[in-house]
């Protein structure tokens, strides 16, 4: 039986438990796969995929929609590094990807086993960049909800009040590692549902997120350490629910 033993993710600074032989499989095939794009980077430039805008590696950082130093009990330090740090390094990260899966795709031997771990990476960085642009753009509000997503949780739920007993609970079900309370308008059932999401990758099928609440520890631990409780509670007072409102007429449309 595989040893256990502690491997860092240093991108999200949280600490998983996985065996020796996932870890070192998962290790071989992102530094396989990137290693080799990397190496085949001439080649794409050649490649027919190279010009393609499915690997064109050109997503641009979309800027905060509030000033930083307005939220209240959210520092602009703590906001700023998250969004300068965390949210535009995974931008850089999807654009780096985007032309090394360029170039694989240019090469006919380029091995399927390092194509995974490429392809990984990029789900990873996807998911990284969306949700963390569904964050930032939710905040700059009085935290005061209303609209029809208000009427919508109230009577799903029972109340709204329940709603948010129940999103708060899932929030701090994350508190201490990483990942993603997410409210979503499942487009497939017709309802709403608070989604517990363990990392970038991990959301529900044809969901659309109204609010994405951030949970890993580069989002609070500056201002709040390990009280992720009130850094929950200074989300809520930030939240500008006309933009949640808008997503939610969105998806039902």
């Amino acid at each position: 039986m595989a040893g256990w033993f502690w491997f860092w993710h240093s991108e999200e600074n949280s600490m998983s438990i996985i065996t020796r032989r996932q870890a070192i499989g998962t290790a071989a095939l992102t530094a396989t796969g990137i290693a080799l794009a990397g190496n085949a980077g001439a080649a794409a430039a050649q490649g027919a995929g190279s010009t393609a805008a499915a690997f064109a590696g050109k997503h641009i950082p979309k800027p905060l929609r509030f000033k930083p130093a307005k939220l209240t009990g959210l520092s602009e330090r703590l906001i700023t590094s998250h969004w300068e740090n965390n949210y535009q390094g995974s931008v850089r990260g999807l654009n780096t990807i985007e032309t090394r899966l360029a170039a694989a795709m240019a090469d006919p031997n380029f091995p399927p086993v390092a194509y995974a771990g490429l392809k990984r990476e990029e789900l990873h960085r996807t998911g990284s960049v969306v949700l963390h642009e569904y964050y930032f753009d939710a905040l700059g509000g009085n935290g005061n909800p209303g609209g029809s997503i208000y009427e919508a949780l109230d009577g799903w739920f029972g109340s709204f009040a329940a709603w948010e007993a129940e999103f708060r609970r899932t929030a701090m079900s994350l508190a201490g590692g990483s990942g993603w309370c997410i409210l979503s308008y499942n487009r497939h059932t017709k309802s709403l549902h608070n989604y517990w999401a363990a990392d970038h990758m991990h959301g529900a099928i044809n969901g659309a997120p109204l609010i994405a609440l951030d949970m890993y520890e580069h989002s609070f631990h500056m201002d709040y350490g390990a009280a992720a409780a009130k850094y929950v509670d200074a989300f809520m007072v930030n939240l500008d629910w006309g933009v949640v409102d808008a997503r939610y007429q969105e998806a039902i449309a």
